[in-house]
């Protein structure tokens, strides 16, 4: 399986200044893990997860003064729809994060959707629950 085919297209972004408040209110409604930062200043994507604002109120910092630009990650893996789910995975494990932007192919690479380790796992089970064999290994 490829991450096209388990990667979310609904793609939550924000500026860098919208509040840690702001942008956990949108993550909220929108039932996401993790919105992309998009810095037109810079032209330069990042991505802000929930554990970074978890980090943030944990610090005893002002979500209502504190800044998507202050928390945001910059140094940002991307994957592309056609890596395998395998790739995902690996490139999370060695990152130590759960979330990947995906990218298009086009001249200007936008995002075009948001990989999960959930939206993984939820592939492979789907996948194992079709083939009963694999997820039986006395079957199999």
């Amino acid at each position: 399986m490829l991450v096209r085919d388990a990667m979310s297209t609904v793609v939550l972004t924000i500026g860098p200044a919208h509040t840690l408040r702001q942008a956990a209110r949108l993550m909220s409604a929108r039932r996401v893990g993790a919105a992309v930062v998009l810095d037109t200043d810079t032209c330069g994507l990042g991505i802000l997860t929930e554990r970074d604002i978890l980090n943030s109120l944990g610090a005893g910092q002002d979500p209502d003064r504190e800044t998507a630009h202050a928390h945001t990650t910059t140094d940002v893996v991307f994957a592309a729809p056609r890596w395998t789910l395998e790739e995902a995975a690996t490139a999370m494990t060695r990152g130590g994060f759960r979330h990947l932007i995906v990218l298009g192919d086009g001249p200007d690479q936008a995002p075009v959707g948001i990989v999960s380790v959930r939206d993984i796992i939820g592939c492979w089970v789907r996948t194992r629950r079709l083939t009963p064999a694999l997820a039986d290994p006395v079957a199999g």
